[in-house]
C-alpha cells in the first residue's frame, strides 16, 4: 500500500527554504510510530534537510543526480516509479515529501494521513489539493493548541474512493 504522510497548513503550506513553518512535537511522534519500520520515501532537498537518516526505517531517495552517494543503509533511485519498485509489494511505503514527489504520488497512493495546521502559511512548497470525489475521510482528530504547540492541527485519514 502506498501511502502519502504530510503536514499542511489551511493553504496546503508544506515549507519554506526546505524547512517546515511550524515546530509540532505531536505531529512528529505520530509521524514516528506510523512509519517506523517501514520504507520511507522522499525527494532528495527533503532527505538533505534532516540532520542524519531516521532510525527505524529504509530510505529511499529520488534524485536526478547521477553520482549522488547516500548514507550507508540509504537507497536511491532516479523516479517515484523506481522508488517503489525497491520496495517489498506487501509492504506499506510511505511518501513523505517534498512537494513535487507529493503531486506524483496523489493519483496512485491508496491513503493520506495529513496533519492540517490550521493556519496559513508563507511557503515556497505545497501539498496538492485533495479531490474530495476521488478522497473519503475516514479520520479525524482535532488537537488545540498549547504551550508546545503554536497552532491548532488535526491529524486526518483519507483513503482512496
Amino acid at each position: 500500500m502506498l501511502t502519502i504522510i504530510a503536514a499542511a497548513s489551511e493553504n496546503n503550506a508544506l515549507g519554506k527554504d526546505n524547512q517546515l513553518v511550524w515546530h509540532l512535537p505531536d505531529d512528529f511522534k505520530r509521524f514516528k510510530t506510523i512509519t517506523s519500520g517501514h520504507y520511507i520515501v522522499m525527494g532528495r532537498k527533503t532527505f538533505e534537510s534532516f540532520p542524519k537518516p531516521l532510525p527505524n526505517r529504509t530510505h529511499i531517495i529520488i534524485t536526478r543526480q547521477k553520482d549522488y552517494e547516500a548514507p550507508e543503509g540509504c537507497l536511491v533511485a532516479s523516479s517515484l516509479k523506481k522508488a517503489i519498485d525497491l520496495c517489498p509489494k506487501e509492504e506499506e511505503v510511505f511518501i513523505i515529501g517534498g512537494g513535487e514527489i507529493y503531486k506524483q504520488s496523489i493519483d496512485i497512493a491508496q491513503k493520506i494521513e495529513l496533519t492540517r495546521v490550521h493556519t496559513t502559511a508563507e511557503a515556497d512548497t505545497f501539498f496538492p489539493e485533495i479531490d474530495t470525489d476521488k478522497w473519503e475521510l475516514v479520520f479525524e482528530e482535532f488537537h488545540s493548541k498549547d504551550e508546545k504547540h503554536n497552532y491548532d492541527f488535526t491529524f486526518l485519514t483519507y483513503e482512496k474512493r
